[in-house]
């Protein structure tokens, strides 16, 4: 392809030997300064498909013969602020040999714009950052685009109208020049793409790779189990995790924030400790929890699919905004989403503890796992309601692929009646109040841990005194029996594959000194709780003996 060795030994060093498909047909076209619109499925490499050129266009800038004046080059807009982190990574290793003359500023970074403006005053070459973001630093002058950009690249196109950045996008469009490139990168073709390309390609390229929305089933296995109540659902994933059926780290996705915390405190009580991405929580709390899973504190991670939710809150603040509404939104943060884009690593499973609203929703739940050439598996729990749903969406994907279907998966729920007791017990546990209390408990954490109010709690140290001493009125109980399960309780067919997570931590015995304050000698094959006596007063024993040696 005619890249520059710099970037070439980068690559190298990320162990990419050859390219994916979409990197394949998109670079070439890319390094001619032709306009794309690519589509290719989750985890296909798209992000290194407009990452490499764009490096190598500024590259052949600098090495160029005329001199260039130090600007803004490149604009690469996300919809999402975790997208937008994992983009800045991207072309951050991709450039890790030539960082003088490539340099990469976050404007998606959880800080306040104003602690961003030094970072632009430096004119870096390539800006990442979501449309809103970036337009308040143009409008404030504190970033000029007209006469210095030449590469502009809407990565997760779809979203970014769906997700309300409509207005953001047609005013930042006119602060940028008449002619550049641009390249528009999506895992779907939607009417909100189609109204992209009108508004910022020329001319384009489009390409549509003829492959299935998913990996087939050599790469990536998906299946179904139907299921009766909501109380098989938690019985079912109490014997997977459990008794250690399930191999590798997973990602477990639920319909809404509160089944979300219901999930995580169920798993709470059987000893499985498991973060959750929270939308109402600061970008920095979240990116925080993303790279605690990267790095393997936690083995499950519970997600929420807010797409749907932020799409209305897009929706109604765009109906705010038309009838000049003072009040601003509140609640889950605009620029928040998990199930797209991002690249969580090395995840084995991701189970769908709810079925997912749309096509799309499992398309992108998919995606986490079985990335680039990695295994993966899909596991959907369904209730009787449900099934049209699922059926709905696997009638699409096999018609992309027959082989890529949704198998049912064959669990015979009569061997782990035992552990049903068990799974109530916990269930019992997480009441409407525990879940109030967790989300309170989150809260008070991140106030604790607020760099904003730092300030405030120096001034005030009564209040801070009062919040860390705060105790809850009603906290969830945890029972240590659930954490293990015994020998008895695994399902004989299962001996010889689980793995159930006893605690192979021997008690040790507590040994009392040989003799202690009162005479005695230790223990011994002694009870120690007969031969326990007040060590304040003499035994009548030792008394008397002291008597008869006066005498």
């Amino acid at each position: 392809m005619g890249l520059d060795p710099r970037l070439l030994q980068a690559i190298a060093e990320l162990g990419w030997a050859s390219p994916t498909l979409i990197q394949d047909k998109a670079i070439p076209l890319a390094l001619e300064g032709k306009d794309l619109l690519a589509r290719a499925r989750t985890g296909s490499g798209k992000t290194a498909a407009y990452a490499i050129p764009l490096i190598q266009r500024l590259l052949q800038l600098k090495q160029g013969p005329a001199v260039q004046e130090q600007a803004v080059r490149a604009l690469v807009l996300v919809p999402t602020k975790e997208l937008g982190r994992q983009a800045t990574t991207m072309l951050r290793d991709l450039a890790a040999y030539c960082t003088r003359h490539v340099r990469i500023a976050d404007l998606s970074a959880p800080t306040e714009p104003a602690a961003q403006r030094p970072l632009l005053m430096e004119k870096p070459d390539v800006v990442v950052g979501t449309p809103g973001r970036v337009l308040a630093h143009v409008l404030s002058h504190g970033l000029s685009l007209r006469n210095s950009l030449e590469l502009l690249v809407l990565d997760e196109a779809d979203l970014l109208l769906s997700f309300g950045f409509e207005d953001d996008l047609k005013s930042l469009l006119c602060h940028l020049p008449r002619i550049h490139q641009s390249f528009l990168m999506s895992a779907t073709f939607s009417p909100d793409v189609e109204a992209l390309k009108e508004l910022v390609l020329h001319n384009p390229v489009t390409l549509r790779l003829q492959e299935a929305r998913l990996p087939g089933p050599a790469q990536l296995q998906q299946w179904r189990l139907e299921l009766g109540t909501e109380e098989d659902k938690c019985l079912v994933l109490y014997a997977l995790l459990k008794l250690g059926l399930l191999r590798g780290r997973a990602l477990l996705f639920a319909g809404a924030l509160e089944r979300g915390y219901r999930l995580r405190l169920f798993l709470e009580q059987l000893g499985l400790p498991a973060g959750l991405l929270n939308a109402q929580l600061p970008a920095r709390s979240r990116c925080h929890i993303l790279s605690q899973f990267n790095q393997g504190f936690y083995d499950y991670l519970i997600a929420t699919d807010e797409l749907d939710t932020v799409k209305s809150q897009a929706q109604a603040r765009t109906r705010r905004k038309a009838r000049k509404g003072p009040k601003a939104d509140k609640g889950q943060d605009p620029e928040f989403g998990v199930s797209r884009g991002i690249d969580f690593q090395d995840v084995a499973a991701v189970i769908n503890f709810d079925v997912p609203p749309t096509l799309e929703a499992y398309v992108h739940r998919a995606g986490r796992t079985a990335r680039a050439d990695n295994p993966g598996t899909v596991l959907t729990f369904v209730l009787p309601s449900e099934c049209p749903q699922l059926d709905a969406i696997e009638e699409v994907l096999g018609a992309d692929n027959a082989e890529a279907a949704i198998q049912p998966y064959q669990f015979h729920m009569e061997e782990i009646e035992g552990l049903r007791y068990r799974c109530r017990d916990a269930m019992r546990s997480v009441t409407k109040q525990a879940i109030k209390e967790a989300r309170l408990r989150d809260i008070k954490d991140e106030l604790l841990n607020s760099e904003k109010l730092k300030t405030y709690f120096e001034d005030n140290p009564r209040d801070l005194h009062l919040l860390r001493h705060d105790r809850p009125l009603h906290p969830a109980i945890i029972k240590p029996h659930l954490r293990h399960v015994p020998d008895y309780l695994v399902p004989p067919s299962l001996r010889s594959v689980a793995r159930p997570h006893l605690s192979k931590r021997k008690r040790q015995r507590h040994k009392p000194p040989a003799h202690n304050r009162a005479g005695f000698q230790s223990w011994g094959t002694r009870n120690p709780l007969r031969s326990f006596r007040y060590l304040g007063r003499k035994p009548r024993r030792l008394a008397k003996k002291e008597e008869e040696t006066i005498a």
